[in-house]
């Protein structure tokens, strides 16, 4: 029977952070770096289990997003995986679902980087249209490659900001977005 669960980095067991990092190294083939591994820890975590077993996993951590000059308490979706053997049977759709309604309950906007818009969009993300620059104290720099990536979804405090207008979010080691 599988179950869904939800809790924080800290309430997690470093047996079950050893499960997720393997599950995220097997989904990702072997291209996913200890900087990715670092981005999905801070925050909360959304898993499906069976029996036991890890299924699918996504990481909701926070981070300031500024629009426009606006600055938004983000929650930054990280580390969405299922494992190889159970792909396409819906399972990141629920971890997904659950990682909405975190998000729409402690933040007030998501935002994640992919290039699997299609899947992400069927769940209301919406692509960013604007440009993209990360923070680096009070320097903005440019972050054109990153342009097709950025996809947000906008509620309660976020719903009226313009997908068009420049965003940003603080620098970090690896990917910034």
């Amino acid at each position: 029977m599988t179950a869904i669960g939800r809790f924080t980095t800290i309430e997690a067991s470093g047996d079950l952070l050893a499960d997720i990092r393997r599950l995220l190294v097997d989904a990702f083939e072997g291209e996913f770096s200890d900087d990715d591994w670092d981005h999905t820890l801070g925050g909360s975590h959304v898993i499906v289990t069976d029996e036991g077993s890890l299924l699918s996993h996504a990481a909701v951590v926070p981070r300031t997003l500024e629009v426009a000059g606006r600055r938004l308490h983000g929650g930054y979706v990280e580390g969405v995986a299922t494992a190889p053997t159970m792909q396409r049977e819906g399972l990141a759709s629920v971890v997904m679902a659950e990682a909405a309604q975190l998000l729409r309950s402690q933040f007030e906007m998501g935002a994640l980087s992919t290039g699997r818009h299609s899947f992400y969009a069927r769940l209301g993300w919406e692509r960013w249209q604007g440009p993209t620059f990360v923070r680096r104290g009070e320097e903005l720099i440019r972050t054109a490659t990153e342009d097709d990536g950025v996809m947000v979804l906008r509620f309660g405090p976020s719903e009226d900001v313009d997908l068009g207008a420049p965003i940003s979010c603080e620098a970090r080691r690896g990917d910034d977005w």
